[in-house]
C-alpha cells in the first residue's frame, strides 16, 4: 500500500497496483496516444482531459479516433477545414474526423477496395453529429471540380431529417437520441466522382412506440403531427406520390389511435370487448371484432387483446419505418457507375444500464462481434509491424479472447446458446419466462465462464442472469423476452390490413422474401465518449469517461499492444535517453 498527496491536497491510500508510470511532459497533448511511452489507463484518461480542456475533441488511440463531445459548436467543419484535410496522411495534420473519412477515401482510390468508418459510442456521446461530418466531407470532395452535379450529394443530406423524424426519440441523456442503426454506403465512381448512396437500419427501436421509460418520449414525429410544428416534414418526402406521402400519415395517425383503443371483460364471460371510449372509424367494428375474437377456453383475455395491439402497433411503425428507408434509397439512386464504396456505419454502443432488457443484449452482442473483429483485425496490422521491425513474434489472435461469451449468446448446437434457447422456448404454447431461465441456468450455470448468477444489492433492479461481456459484467432482465421475440400478429388483422383501402397498408402487408448480403471492407474506427452528465461543455468526468472507454473498446485495444510491445520509441530519442 502507498500513500499519495494529490494537487487538491487530498491524501490517498492506494495499492501497488493501481499506480502506474507516468510519461514524460514531451508527451502531454500526444495527438496519438498509442506512441505514448507508458500506455495505462490514467495516461489515457489525463491526456484525453487534458486536450478536452483546449477544446481538441479529436484524438488518436492506435487504430481509433477518439471523439470527445464538446457541447458546443466549434468552427472546424467548413469548407476551408475540409480543403485542409483532402490529400493529408494522418501524421500530416491534428486527429479529426475528416482526417478518418479521407484516409478512407484515399485508400479506396488506391487499393481500388471498399472501405468503412465504423462510429459507436454511447447515446448522446455524437455518432450521428459525425456521421453526418462524413458524410459532409465526402459530398464536399466529391463535388469539387464539378459544375452543378451536386444533386446526389445534396439528396443525401436532405434524407436525414426524414430518418430522424420517424428514428429519433428524447431520451434522458439524448434529446435527439437515434433509435436505430444504420450503415450508409456512399458509392463513388472509378474517377473518385460521388455517384450515389443508400441506407441500411438495423436495431429498430420499436418496444418505444408502445413503452417508453420516466422522463423519456416516442418517436420525433408522434409530437410533431400534434403540434403542427414540422409542416415542412410533407415536403421531405422527396418523390414519393401524394397518395403514399397522405397515406404515411394516416397510418402514423392510426399507431397513435391503436394506442387509444382500451378493452374490457364482458360480464360474466372471458371475452374481450371495447370499453367504447374511442370513437368510430371507418373499418373499425371488422378491427375490434377480429382483436376481440379467441378460441375457447382461452385465459386474460383483455391482456391478450391489449398485446395483440401493441404487437401491431409494433408491426406497422417498423414495417413503415423500413418503407420509407427504401423510398429514401431509390430517391438516392442516380443510375450512376458504381465502382466502389465508403460505408459509414451509427450503432449505439455497448449499454450497462439498471434495468438491461432483451434490447441490451441485442446491443451489447453487436458490439461484443465489432470488438471480436477490430482485436483481430488490430492485431494482423500489429504483426505486420513487428514484421517490418524485424521482431520474432509468435502470432497469437486476440479475436478470440471474447470467443467464449459470443458463443454463449449465438451458439445453435448443444450446448444452446441463448438466442437458440429463447428461439426453442418460443415454439412451445405453455412456455414462460420462468421455464425460459431454469433453461439458462440448467444449460449454463456453472457450465460457461462468461454465464453468472447475478448478485443481489440493495436498491438494484430484479436480474435473472448475468453475462461476463468485455466491457463489464451486465446483468439481464428476462421479463416479457417470449413476448418480444415472437410479437404475434393476429392472422385474421393482417388479412384485414391487405385487403385495406390505404395502398400503403396493403403492400406494407404483402408477402414478399428477404434478402441478406455481407460485403467485405477495410475498416476504420472511431469512438465517441460522452464527457460528462450534464452536458456542460470543457467539463470531464474521470469515472464517466474511463468506463466508456472501456465500453468502447479503447482499453481493450491499449490491452492488446501491452500484450506486445507497447513501448514504441523514435531510435533517436532512445539513444538521447541513455546517453543522458
Amino acid at each position: 500500500m502507498y500513500i499519495v498527496y494529490t494537487i487538491c491536497t487530498q491524501t490517498v491510500t492506494v495499492k501497488e497496483d493501481d499506480i502506474h508510470p507516468r510519461n514524460p511532459p514531451k508527451f502531454d497533448k500526444m495527438e496519438d496516444m498509442a506512441m505514448m511511452t507508458h500506455l495505462n489507463e490514467p495516461s489515457v484518461l489525463y491526456n484525453l482531459k487534458e486536450r478536452y480542456a483546449s477544446w481538441m475533441i479529436y484524438t488518436y488511440s492506435g487504430l481509433f479516433c477518439v471523439v470527445v463531445n464538446p457541447y458546443k459548436w466549434l468552427p472546424v467543419y467548413d469548407a476551408v477545414c475540409v480543403a485542409a484535410y483532402r490529400g493529408k496522411k494522418r501524421i500530416e495534420a491534428p486527429p479529426h474526423i475528416f482526417s478518418i473519412s479521407d484516409n478512407a477515401y484515399q485508400f479506396m482510390l488506391t487499393d481500388r477496395e471498399n472501405q468503412s468508418v465504423l462510429i459507436t459510442g454511447e447515446s448522446g456521446a455524437g455518432k450521428t453529429v459525425n456521421t453526418k461530418r462524413v458524410i459532409q466531407y465526402f459530398a464536399t470532395i466529391a463535388a469539387l471540380g464539378a459544375k452543378k452535379d451536386t444533386q446526389a450529394s445534396d439528396q443525401i443530406v436532405a434524407a436525414n431529417p426524414l430518418l430522424e423524424a420517424y428514428g429519433n426519440a428524447k431520451t434522458v441523456r439524448n434529446d435527439n437520441s437515434s433509435r436505430f442503426g444504420k450503415f450508409i454506403r456512399i458509392h463513388f465512381g472509378t474517377s473518385g466522382k460521388l455517384a450515389s448512396a443508400d441506407i441500411e437500419t438495423y436495431l429498430l427501436e420499436k418496444s418505444r412506440v408502445t413503452f417508453q421509460l420516466s422522463a423519456e418520449r416516442s418517436y420525433h414525429i408522434f409530437y410533431q403531427l400534434m403540434t403542427g410544428h414540422k409542416p415542412e416534414l410533407l415536403g421531405m418526402l422527396c418523390q414519393i406520390m401524394l397518395t403514399f406521402k397522405i397515406n404515411i400519415y394516416k397510418l402514423t395517425g392510426a399507431v397513435m389511435h391503436h394506442g387509444n383503443m382500451k378493452f374490457k371483460q364482458k360480464q360474466r364471460e372471458e371475452q374481450a370487448e371495447p370499453d367504447g371510449t374511442e370513437g368510430n372509424y371507418k373499418n373499425q367494428h371488422d378491427l375490434t371484432s377480429i382483436l376481440c375474437y379467441f378460441k375457447k377456453n382461452s385465459q386474460c383475455k383483455v391482456l391478450f387483446v391489449n398485446n395483440a395491439v401493441s404487437a401491431l402497433c409494433k408491426s406497422v411503425y417498423e414495417k413503415m419505418f423500413l418503407w420509407m428507408v427504401i423510398r429514401i434509397n431509390e430517391m438516392l439512386d442516380t443510375k450512376q457507375s458504381r465502382s466502389f464504396f465508403i460505408g459509414v456505419l451509427d450503432i449505439a454502443g455497448f449499454e450497462i444500464f439498471d434495468f438491461n432488457s432483451l434490447e441490451q443484449l441485442c446491443i451489447n452482442f453487436t458490439n461484443e462481434k465489432l470488438q471480436q473483429f477490430f482485436n483481430h483485425h488490430m492485431f494482423v496490422l500489429e504483426q505486420e509491424e513487428y514484421k517490418k521491425e524485424g521482431i520474432e513474434w509468435e502470432f497469437i489472435d486476440f479475436g478470440m479472447d471474447l470467443a467464449a461469451c459470443i458463443e454463449l449468446i449465438e451458439k445453435v448446437s448443444s450446448p444452446m446458446g441463448i438466442f437458440a434457447i429463447l428461439e426453442e422456448e418460443c415454439m412451445f404454447p405453455k412456455a414462460s419466462d420462468t421455464t425460459f431461465k431454469n433453461k439458462l441456468h440448467d444449460q449454463h450455470l456453472g457450465k460457461t465462464k462468461a454465464f453468472e448468477k447475478p448478485k443481489p444489492g440493495k436498491g438494484k433492479a430484479e436480474a435473472h442472469f448475468s453475462l461476463v461481456h468485455y466491457a463489464g459484467t451486465v446483468d439481464y432482465n428476462i421479463t416479457g423476452w417470449l413476448d418480444k421475440n415472437k410479437d404475434p400478429l393476429n392472422d385474421s388483422v393482417v388479412q384485414l390490413y391487405q385487403k385495406s383501402g390505404n395502398k400503403l397498408l396493403c403492400f406494407l402487408y404483402a408477402k414478399k422474401g428477404g434478402s441478406f448480403q455481407t460485403v467485405s471492407t477495410h475498416p476504420h474506427f472511431v469512438r465517441c465518449l460522452i464527457p460528462n452528465e450534464t452536458k456542460t461543455p470543457g467539463l470531464m468526468e474521470n469515472f464517466l469517461v474511463i468506463h466508456q472507454l472501456r465500453c468502447n473498446g479503447v482499453l481493450e485495444g491499449i490491452r492488446i499492444c501491452r500484450k506486445g510491445f507497447p513501448s514504441r520509441i523514435l531510435y533517436g530519442d532512445f539513444k538521447q535517453r541513455l546517453s543522458s
